[in-house]
């Protein structure tokens, strides 16, 4: 016999689901006779009828992959989702080639060095607008 109704009974009294509804096996009898609210109720004071512990979501791997990631690892590309944050090179490769069209336009460098220096820029070359100044100044590309 089915001790559907009786699981379906007994979750209402228990305030769970019928997945957690555990049945002794060896009271079989017993369950299978309760057929109101009041029956099931007595059991589940008896023992005969249980709530099983509600079952949650392992941290293990949350754990085990915070840790790897403060090693650095697990942070390639595959992994990467949305805007790139941190590395600013199109703001500071822009002012950049505005600083150096600047000093083409007041005539402070000529339009071969301008040249020269744009393609530095683009290949790396300087980190910022300070150390292009300062490569400026150190191999005499200005005029004045």
């Amino acid at each position: 016999m089915s001790l559907r109704i009786q699981k379906r009974l007994a979750a209402d009294v228990l305030n769970v689901g019928q997945s957690r509804v555990w049945i002794d096996p060896e009271r079989f009898e017993d369950v299978s006779m309760a057929i109101t609210r009041g029956d099931v109720r007595a059991l589940v004071n008896d023992g005969a009828i249980k709530a099983r512990p509600e079952v949650g979501v392992s941290r293990g791997r949350c754990r085990r992959n915070r840790l790897q990631k403060k090693k650095g690892l697990r942070k390639g590309p595959g992994t990467r989702k949305g805007p790139v944050i941190g590395d600013k090179w199109e703001d500071r490769i822009r002012s950049m080639r505005e600083f150096l069209r600047l000093m083409r336009r007041r005539k402070i460098i000529t339009p071969s060095v301008y040249r020269v220096l744009y393609l530095k820029a683009k290949g790396g070359a300087f980190h910022d607008k300070r150390q292009l100044k300062v490569y400026i100044e150190e191999h005499e590309l200005a005029r004045r």
